[in-house]
């Protein structure tokens, strides 16, 4: 009798659980592959789900050994090793379920397991097609290394609403349960533990599913710094706002006990060989950096010094620099300063944070939002940072104006050109595009023919 098993890790994140499927080249968070057997420990995955994705894989194997993804890839290393020139354009945190053309993104497998491989595959070769940019298409399938997290000891406790259903963008409530220093202490450290036996099982199952097509890899992951993300849904935003004017002692209290729980698990992950420098993507961004890993790694254990520092703080977007620097920076820093390279900044509008930033010694990369001033941001960064510009996503969330759209890059490469910076552009954020994938499609167009006047 043939049986399905599929198995479920813990995201490192928020401690919950996760049953994502790995892609090719899209995001550097936790994820597992199919896990399918059966009593005799042999690979039963439906043959006509077999040569569905085998299909799919000759596919993507054959646009990632296109010449472009190198080229791209070189291009992408000079601007992190600040080297000004043609900026890459990224596209990522695409709303999937407005997306479909002729049925391209329709899934045919019928087994749970190969139907998330399949959707990895098809959204590969759908991007290239319509929204290609700069995308880059990796040679190797990676299997993500597992791990099982403990978590802190307590859950998210929300309400949530929802216009779509297919929207994975909903609102949410959540419940105060960090209001009190007592609560606070109850926290627990995380304890990480490395699986490979499950990497092992992993591996065999991709290698029966894509042998002679895809070679198979393991890959550990990256870094991603981000404590205030996380208080906020133990909190909600609004207590935390409040708080740090009205109970300070208490913030003081909740970033310091969260920095150690994210640098305790960080630690583990290190030690147990878990992190990687070899990540798809830096948050959405190109993560290709000519100095990783550092001069002196011998080939084994990944460590800090090999890798990226992730960092963002969105809360303080309604909040001071000063206080900003006071409540997140100051306690992000022993464990930034420990790693190859940071990149800060994400929704967050940090043109007045720049000089809170410009302090820390490995700083290479920061975010430009779509609130923040571009001419200032530039002014300040100058060619000592990359510029990882964020376009507004609202341009593509109802009728499309290629006017606004030009506007908006113009303003950007301008800026960077005069003030030498090295920059990007990477749209992100994308909760819709009302419907019609027509517009995404013609700002990827628009981008790339205004940048052409440049270069």
């Amino acid at each position: 009798m043939i049986f399905y098993v599929s198995f479920r890790i813990w995201n490192f994140e928020f401690g919950i659980p996760d049953v994502r499927i790995a892609a090719l080249a899209v995001r550097a968070i936790p994820a597992i592959l199919l896990h399918l057997q059966n009593s005799m420990g042999e690979i039963m995955i439906p043959v006509q789900d077999k040569a569905i994705l085998r299909e799919l894989a000759k596919q993507v194997r054959d646009l990632a050994a296109l010449d472009i993804n190198k080229k791209r890839i070189a291009r992408i290393r000079d601007m992190h090793g600040l080297k000004p020139g043609r900026p890459p354009v990224w596209i990522d945190e695409i709303p999937w379920h407005e997306m479909d053309i002729g049925g391209e993104l329709i899934l045919r497998c019928e087994s749970g397991e190969g139907r998330d491989m399949e959707q990895q595959f098809r959204r590969v070769l759908y991007r290239w097609k319509y929204i290609q940019v700069d995308m880059v298409v990796e040679d190797t399938f990676y299997v993500p290394k597992a791990f099982t997290d403990s978590g802190i000891g307590i859950e998210i406790a929300e309400e949530t609403r929802a216009t779509n259903t297919a929207n994975n963008i909903i609102s949410h409530h959540y419940e105060d349960q960090l209001d009190s220093e007592e609560k606070v202490d109850a926290l627990k450290i995380p304890v990480i533990e490395a699986r490979p036996e499950t990497d092992r099982k992993n591996l065999e199952d991709a290698m029966e599913v894509l042998d002679g097509i895809l070679p198979v890899k393991l890959r550990g992951h990256g870094i991603y710094y981000a404590p205030w993300d996380v208080i906020a849904r133990y909190r909600g935003m609004e207590n935390c706002l409040v708080d740090m004017l009205t109970n300070p002692e208490l913030i003081h209290k909740t970033v310091e006990k969260f920095i150690r729980i994210y640098t305790a698990r960080y630690e583990q992950m290190e030690a147990l060989g878990l992190l990687d420098f070899n990540i798809p993507s830096l948050h959405c961004t190109p993560p290709y950096c000519g100095e990783f890993p550092a001069k002196d790694w011998d080939g084994g254990r990944v460590r800090f010094k090999d890798i990226w520092f992730r960092g963002m703080a969105q809360l303080f977007s309604s909040a001071s620099p000063e206080m900003q620097d006071e409540f997140n920076l100051q306690y992000m820093r022993p464990f930034m300063d420990r790693c190859g390279l940071s990149y800060y900044g994400c929704c967050e509008p940090l043109d007045r944070f720049i000089p809170y930033l410009k302090k820390v010694p490995n700083m290479r990369k920061i975010g430009v939002s779509p609130w923040a001033n571009v001419r200032s941001s530039a002014e300040q960064m100058g060619g000592s940072y990359v510029f990882a510009r964020k376009p507004n996503p609202a341009n593509v969330a109802r009728n499309f104006s290629k006017a606004v759209v030009e506007q908006e890059i113009t303003e950007t490469i301008e800026a960077c050109m005069e003030n030498k910076c090295p920059y990007e552009f990477v749209l992100k954020d994308i909760s819709t595009v009302g419907g019609d994938p027509r517009n995404l499609i013609d700002w990827a167009r628009t981008t790339t023919e205004v940048i052409d006047r440049y270069y």
